[in-house]
């Protein structure tokens, strides 16, 4: 049994509204001061890359599993006993809140049909989530990583340009867009400032933008799965954002890296991201939405090409594919720089304005194609360390 106390300035009626299932983790709320967790069929942990070693809900270990500063957990009797150090309890309980599921609509109802009228989901994993600008100033191989702080003229922030942000609530969007999203990880400069000033840039008729980040750095496409919780998180994110008006016009998607590492993944990629785009149009009602995926510029594994020849494939009618193979990759090999991100992010635009302009004139599903970049080409070569619970 785990034990988790909570803030005292967390009152019991907002404990209420709590709905929290997390896999083979089940909460219950025995008094306002303290939430149990109880184990059910399996305990997932995973440990983390960046120095922060967070609950995860994907991958079973092996008991008695430490994980460094935060605590030790150890196997007795089929039951889980946690012990964290005092003073990691606020931050984990932090992080808890920040993922749990709210019955409460009130935050929904502060987003104004008159405000955002072009949404769009950011998903995948950290190229997506951005990592432009951040540095790792670790040595022998521990991470110690910053963010410069560079925002170019195309990411500043703009009256016309919101997101939703962790707690279901429309707020003018700025870098790090995935900052209360991508917990666990150091964010950076991602495409969708850039995406979105150029849309606008270009179509300034087109009004509001309301950006919907969903993208978890380190995750592989079966995490995706419908049903799982990175699935449900963007599935209830989505129709979170449009309950207050607004139409759904795109999801820009950038995945993959971590589905080069093994041949069996790399083989079964293209399966799993045809069969994702097609869940993602059937649960959010909407069989013609533009799908703008991103084909890979790097990888962590040795299943590069593989992977890009199975996003290169994909046929469905409105998908399309912009090349990122050639955009400058920073000193890890695996994160585009921030003026790589910049000049993703206009080509992200150019192909949802060519499909916009499209399906406007024709009434018709867009044909895939596939937009390449014309950098200079480059040699181009963890993980989901936060508890999540599912949206849905």
């Amino acid at each position: 049994m785990w034990k988790l106390e909570q803030p005292k300035s967390l009152s019991p009626s907002l404990i209420q509204q709590l709905k929290i299932k997390v896999v083979g983790l089940g909460f219950k709320r025995k008094n306002p001061n303290t939430v149990v967790i109880k184990k059910s069929t399996h305990l997932a942990l995973r440990l983390g890359q960046l120095g922060s070693n967070l609950l995860s809900p994907f991958h079973t270990p092996p008991c008695p599993f430490y994980i460094p500063s935060y605590g030790q957990i150890t196997c007795l009797m089929s039951q889980f006993f946690l012990n964290f150090k005092k003073t990691m309890i606020p931050f984990l309980w932090l992080i808890l809140l920040t993922h749990i599921r709210w019955v409460n609509t009130a935050d929904l109802a502060n987003i104004s049909t008159s405000q955002v009228l072009n949404i769009f989901i950011l998903a995948g994993q950290s190229n997506m989530s951005g990592r432009g600008g951040v540095i790792n100033h670790g040595q022998n191989g521990l991470a110690n990583e910053t963010w410069d702080g560079v925002i170019p003229p195309e990411c500043q922030s703009n009256p016309s340009i919101l997101r939703l942000n962790a707690g279901f609530q429309w707020i003018e969007a700025q870098e790090p867009l995935h900052q209360d999203i991508d917990l666990g990880k150091v964010c950076g400069v991602g495409p969708g400032m850039s995406f979105a000033n150029s849309v606008l840039k270009r179509d300034p008729s087109i009004g509001v933008i309301g950006l919907v980040p969903c993208a978890i750095g380190g995750t592989n496409i079966s995490e995706w799965a419908r049903g799982g919780v990175l699935y449900n998180h963007m599935i209830r994110r989505t129709e979170a954002a449009l309950q207050g008006g607004g139409k759904l016009q795109a999801l820009l998607w950038y995945q993959g890296e971590s589905d080069t590492e093994t041949l069996e993944d790399a083989k079964l990629y293209r399966f799993r991201l045809k069969r994702l785009f097609k869940n993602v149009l059937r649960d959010l009602q909407s069989p013609t939405l533009p799908v703008i995926q991103v084909a890979l510029a790097s990888s962590i594994g040795s299943y590069m090409e593989q992977v890009r020849k199975a996003q290169l494939s994909i046929n469905l009618p409105n998908v399309r594919t912009v090349d990122a193979k050639g955009l400058p990759v920073g000193m890890d090999y695996v994160h585009i720089t921030t003026l790589a991100q910049v000049q993703l992010g206009q080509m992200l635009a150019d192909t949802f304005l060519q499909t916009h302009q499209t399906t406007q004139a024709v009434l018709l599903p867009v044909q895939t194609e596939t937009v390449t970049s014309n950098a200079p080409r480059r040699c181009s070569n963890f993980v989901l360390d936060l508890l999540l619970g599912p949206f849905r």
